[in-house]
């Protein structure tokens, strides 16, 4: 903690961002996209390249690089915490000074559909990046990846369902 600082200059830059979206695809095609890291270029253009550097990949405790080329270049250190597949999936980053917890719940419906739900908390010292508020690049990172992670299930899907 920085001198002069208590806990609650801290907490208070704590940001939330929560998003739903719902797929036609069935929640284990819906974790097959998600878990499938190479496919991530095709939901947002910030990637440079992403590798998993320790561990089994999406086991508790495996660990990923991902490169972020803009706005800004850097890197996000990913560890993953909770990992039930077709269910949920959980994970801690480390990047620009920040610490980010993301949770992606996997919701079955009864209709056959997934409700995709992702929320992240983020805190740390870097609160702008280029001028922009990093909260507001979060939230609308996260809406346009999953938004374009559930059109790419919604396509897979109907690829299959094509096949019957």
């Amino acid at each position: 903690m920085q001198p002069g600082k208590s806990p609650d200059d801290f907490s208070s830059r704590i940001t939330r961002v929560e998003y739903t979206d719902v797929t036609r695809a069935n929640s284990r095609l819906a974790w097959k996209v998600f878990s499938d890291f190479r496919r991530w270029r095709r939901f947002s253009d910030i990637y440079g390249e992403i590798r998993w550097f320790a561990g089994k990949p999406w086991k508790p405790g495996s660990r990923m690089r991902i490169e972020v080329v803009k706005p800004i270049k850097t890197s996000v250190d990913h560890v993953i915490t909770v990992s039930r597949p077709a269910e949920c999936v959980a994970w801690i980053d480390h990047f620009l000074g920040n610490t980010m917890e993301q949770w992606v719940i996997f919701t079955a419906q009864p209709d056959g559909t997934t409700s995709v739900h992702t929320w992240a908390e983020l805190t740390g010292v870097t609160s702008q990046v280029e001028g922009q508020s990093l909260s507001d690049l979060l939230k609308k990172f996260i809406e346009q990846w999953y938004s374009s992670f559930c059109q790419e299930c919604n396509r897979l899907h109907e690829q299959e369902y094509a096949l019957w």
